[in-house]
């Protein structure tokens, strides 16, 4: 087969996808996100790629954002929000970050195919996403595409419907935010 139908036949499962994107629990947490606090995103793999172009977008916005594990992420303090992507909501190295974020009286949020993971239970608020666990994806199934490849597209397209969302919520343009984008490169 051509790339170009592949391309196509990726398309269109997105395009599928989108029509099961969780319009209750979106709004909710761009309620959340704006009532205050700093956004800590984390993620592993791919999904950690998405959590942090979601953080990087936030910090255009002028919303205080950081990405756990990098060396000038600050501590969480109570009101904060810990938001994971997690395919699975299993990832055992999210977890103990969940946990902690928890007990310092954080706000956690997990986007996940399965709320009733471990990560989606333990949440305040769990979004649940269309897409195929990435060891359950044999190309026959629900996307042609291999492992979590659908989940993850899913998560970048959510997290940047949820920042135009929350650019209409906040009167805010693309103009102002590319004034805080990175300078000195």
């Amino acid at each position: 087969m051509r790339m170009i139908n592949y391309a196509n036949k990726i398309i269109r499962e997105l395009e599928q996808a989108v029509d099961h994107l969780p319009a209750a629990e979106t709004e909710f947490l761009a309620e959340r996100i704006l009532a205050g606090g700093s956004v800590f995103v984390a993620g592993a793999g791919r999904s950690g790629l998405m959590t942090r172009a979601f953080a990087m977008r936030l910090m255009h916005m002028g919303i205080p954002a950081y990405v756990v594990g990098e060396t000038s992420t600050p501590g969480l303090e109570e009101g904060d929000i810990l938001l994971i992507g997690s395919g699975s909501g299993e990832t055992k190295s999210l977890l103990p970050m969940a946990e902690k974020a928890k007990s310092l009286g954080g706000t956690l949020v997990t986007v996940t195919i399965n709320p009733d993971s471990t990560l989606g239970v333990l949440s305040d608020i769990t979004v649940k996403l269309p897409g195929v666990v990435k060891d359950k994806a044999d190309g026959t199934g629900r996307s042609i595409q291999p492992m979590g490849s659908l989940f993850e597209q899913m998560l970048l397209i959510f997290f940047d419907a949820l920042i135009l969302r929350l650019m209409e919520k906040k009167g805010q343009s693309s103009g102002k935010m590319f004034g805080r984008h990175a300078n000195l490169e």
